[in-house]
């Protein structure tokens, strides 16, 4: 708890520090025709999230020396692209290196990882290593993605890091040291108090909301390998859920699915339906912890795929109906 204390003071002031240096060289969000919020915001706040973890681990435990390197490199890039916007080929290429070192160090931290690699055939080690790559690519950049609204990171990232801190104790799994996960507690609490309300004082930003995806790749990863099982995939269900219906739509209007848009249904809801932006993030929050509730209930994880399944469908046709088949699949209209 000590450490707990020590790390939400340490961070607060560095979020203030960080507000000053914000200000004097113009990291803001400024309102366009695709945002969310309607007044100059300071982004970037989320770099804490980075600094807390590496932090921690350089303190606590360093075996995990290679998450924290990877976890620096995405962080930089991202927080120089939100400053200056860099060519996606540039970020992509550092996304995979980052991602390579952390498929590096769940590789190294499982023995029995090493014992299955050891006698599987070449190309199957490729095949592997190439689906997570571009699954932990796609994941970091869905986070990414959804971070368009007050308080929907924190609170997703709240309730999914908690889940897996939660279910690392119930399964005896050692993931993170319970010194390193209160300082991404206290990362969240302090981003939480700033951003967390109806006009926020800072946005996540790429620095914020990817490198903790890349984070949560690692445990997701980490809690697969030590428990022999997916179904873990689905503790990020809800975000990929919007993430991938949203692509498709865009795909069937013939857009960019690069460009910046504000095409996600929390979107729609926050913009169009002008639902208040905290209680768009609580629901996220809400239906991804429901979810992850199953997923720890029942050993199979059959119970948390059915209501995954469920919302699913929930979500499809809420969106149907609310957005109409139009706006969904042909046309879509900023107002």
């Amino acid at each position: 708890m000590i450490t707990f204390c020590i790390a939400l003071v340490l961070l607060f002031g560095i979020m203030l520090l960080y507000f000053k240096i914000a200000n004097r060289y113009h990291i803001v969000d400024k309102p366009n025709q695709r945002s969310s919020h309607t007044k100059v915001t300071i982004r970037g706040g989320g770099i804490i999230f980075p600094l807390a973890f590496i932090a921690g681990v350089v303190w606590f435990e360093p075996q995990n020396g290679y998450l924290a390197v990877a976890v620096l490199a995405i962080s930089f890039i991202s927080f120089i692209d939100d400053v200056l916007t860099l060519s996606n080929k540039i970020r992509i290429s550092v996304h995979v290196l980052a991602v390579s070192f952390t498929i590096y160090q769940c590789f190294i931290n499982w023995q029995s990882l090493q014992a299955f690699i050891g006698n599987s055939p070449l190309i199957l080690l490729v095949g592997y290593t190439v689906v997570t790559l571009v699954l932990f690519i796609g994941i970091i950049n869905a986070c990414n993605f959804m971070d368009g609204i007050n308080g929907i990171s924190v609170l997703y990232f709240t309730v999914t890091l908690g889940s897996v801190w939660y279910i690392q104790s119930d399964k005896g799994i050692l993931l993170f040291t319970t010194y390193v996960w209160q300082m991404l507690m206290a990362a969240l609490l302090v981003f939480g108090f700033f951003n967390l309300r109806h006009k926020a004082k800072t946005f996540a930003g790429d620095v914020g909301s990817i490198s903790v995806a890349l984070i949560l790749c690692f445990l997701v990863l980490s809690l697969v390998i030590g428990t022999q099982h997916f179904k873990w995939i689905l503790l990020l269900s809800v975000y990929g859920l919007d993430t991938i219906c949203t692509i498709i739509c865009r795909l069937f209007r013939n857009e960019n699915i690069f460009e910046a848009h504000r095409s996600h249904f929390y979107q729609y809801l926050a913009n169009q339906r002008k639902i208040g932006h905290i209680t768009i993030s609580l629901g996220y929050a809400l239906v991804q912890l429901c979810v992850n509730y199953f997923l720890w209930y029942e050993a199979s994880g059959l119970y948390g795929l059915l209501v995954f399944l469920i919302i699913a469908a929930a979500y499809c046709v809420v969106r149907l109906r609310l957005e109409g088949y139009k706006a969904l699949f042909k046309k879509y209209q900023f107002n």
